[in-house]
């Protein structure tokens, strides 16, 4: 739960359409993982996403075009 200065809360299941599934899972763990080793650049968090497994969509290679798309797309945007 996150709180606000107003005292409002939002809980992340009030952000979502559906639950994630075994991908969205993978993705978030990888970016969550990637982000706390200190990685914020496009370029190394592609790299990090080959190095913890993660499959790219199609049978693709992760690049930094893909990664952008992808993440717009699980965005719904």
């Amino acid at each position: 739960m996150t709180f606000h200065p107003e005292g409002q809360y939002l809980e992340i299941h009030q952000t979502r359409d559906r639950t994630p599934g075994e991908f969205q899972n993978l993705m978030a763990d990888a970016l969550e993982r990637a982000f706390a080793a200190g990685i914020d650049d496009i370029d190394s968090v592609v790299q990090a996403l080959v190095d913890y497994g993660v499959p790219a969509p199609d049978g693709q290679s992760w690049n930094a075009d893909l990664l952008q798309a992808e993440l717009k797309r699980l965005s719904g945007n």
